[in-house]
């Protein structure tokens, strides 16, 4: 007989509604995880939700012979600012095979390497800014991340120059940010509210973004170049398959679903860069590693190889941080069979179309893996060790068939952006006395972290 799912206690007709703060799901999540161990459901407005927090449930659930990725609540509101695009399309939709075989070798390590340079000069330009500010003013350096990798996005992408590093932000940074709320929000409340109350905040963000993905377009059109690069790929490519391409509204579905995948990156680096300041040794350890390597050569694509260690920060800033906080998993069906699903070898047992959610501030923190696991502890996330770890707790992009396609523009940005960051600056916590906290949708990310920066001190280093 299996053992019973925990479940907070909730309240009559709402459920667990009360557990599960609507601003700020991913961290009442966490805590629940911390409360309940490997797995526990909710029940929210009728609906039966299952979350393992376990590097083995992950694990086995990861299997995709026997699940797959399910689009579901907070996904399936998003389609209706990309509609079926990579991330949100279902299974059986053809669409996703046609985008994903046209995109696929754009995003390959091969063709992520060949963009390195834009990833260097504009975190350069970061750099400049950030040289530039007086070394007591305090800045809130998400602000500026996510200013950055719109601006690599865009440019490495799609060719386009933004500018808003230095100057205004980007509307389409505020528009991702509130519909990604939305719908976050949107299954936890009535239809009618939404319909009432929200419909309008989601429809102007949407319109944000698609309107600049059409400019995108225009933009290439009137300023034909020789660049193959993904918006090339989108606009002339054609499936190998069936020989399809991407019809005018399939492109500005996928220009509009890129820069939302990306934005977990620059809150992983505000992350990081929490991390690195109540770690001073690790700072050290990180900047011999990069003075060795680089030394006074420009940063090339065949240095990141050699950056063990700093491979071991950006792990295990993406093990803590959780920057893309979890994935929906549900039961592949089985025609005529609606018997339940058995989970850790009889020990739990799900309905047959069960959606669970894997919750990685859970998962990544498993004792049964990560000894001292709040510890932040590079070396772990290196090399024989790394390699040596269970898969369910490398899911840092998702999983198998359907997990991010930006997987390696995402690495090396963010092997890019730490590496320059440490070499370039010393960091101070604008409060000393700052709690680390989260919040965010379709990310994650720290709340009101301030810092002070400076140019590094090289000669405080030697000393050292």
């Amino acid at each position: 007989m299996s053992t019973p799912i925990p479940r907070p206690p909730g309240v009559p007709l709402l459920g667990n509604v009360f557990d599960v703060d609507s601003n700020n799901t991913w961290w009442s999540l966490k805590k629940l995880a911390e409360k309940y161990g490997e797995i526990f459901e909710i029940k929210v407005l009728g609906h039966h939700i299952v979350f393992v927090a376990s590097a083995a449930l992950a694990q086995e659930l990861c299997d995709e012979k026997r699940f797959h990725k399910a689009v579901t609540g907070p996904i399936v509101e998003i389609r209706y600012s990309v509609n079926s695009s990579l991330f949100t399309a279902y299974h059986h939709e053809e669409c996703w095979g046609i985008a994903h075989r046209i995109i696929a070798p754009k995003l390959s390590q091969e063709s992520v390497a060949e963009l390195f340079d834009h990833f260097v000069t504009t975190t350069e330009e970061l750099v400049a800014k950030w040289t530039s500010v007086d070394p007591d003013t305090p800045i809130q350096p998400l602000r500026d991340l996510n200013r950055l990798s719109f601006e690599a996005t865009v440019l490495s992408l799609y060719g386009m120059k933004v500018n808003n590093i230095n100057g205004p932000e980007h509307p389409v940074i505020q528009a991702m940010e509130d519909a990604t709320s939305e719908a976050m929000k949107r299954p936890t409340r009535p239809k009618l509210l939404n319909w009432l109350v929200y419909g309008r905040k989601f429809k102007k963000a949407t319109k944000v973004m698609r309107d600049f993905a059409a400019e995108v377009v225009k933009h290439r059109r009137e300023h034909p170049c020789d660049r193959h690069d993904l918006l090339w790929a989108l606009m002339n490519g054609k499936d190998p398959e069936t020989g399809k391409g991407l019809t005018d509204n399939e492109i500005i579905d996928e220009i509009v679903t890129m820069p939302i995948g990306s934005s977990t990156a620059p809150c992983a680096i505000a992350a990081c860069i929490y991390y690195l300041i109540h770690n001073p040794a690790v700072v050290a350890k990180a900047r011999e590693e990069i003075d060795t390597v680089l030394s006074d050569e420009p940063f090339q694509h065949d240095h990141l190889p050699q950056l063990h260690y700093i491979m071991g920060v950006v792990r295990e800033t993406l093990r803590l941080s959780c920057a893309a906080p979890g994935f929906n998993i549900e039961p592949i069906p089985k025609e005529g069979d609606k018997s339940p699903v058995l989970l850790a070898g009889g020990k739990y047992s799900v309905p047959h179309n069960q959606t669970m959610i894997i919750v990685l501030a859970g998962v990544n923190r498993d004792p049964a893996v990560f000894e001292d696991p709040e510890a932040f502890k590079p070396e772990r996330m290196m090399c024989e060790s790394f390699a040596a770890m269970p898969e369910g707790v490398k899911k840092f992009f998702g999983n198998g068939m359907r997990e991010c396609i930006g997987k390696n523009w995402a690495w090396d940005w963010l092997m890019v952006v730490t590496t320059l960051l440490i070499r370039s600056f010393d960091f101070e916590a604008a409060d000393k006395n700052y709690e680390f906290m989260q919040d965010g949708w379709f990310n994650i990310r720290p709340i009101d972290f301030y810092i002070r920066v400076k140019p590094r001190q090289k000669e405080v280093d030697l000393k050292n």
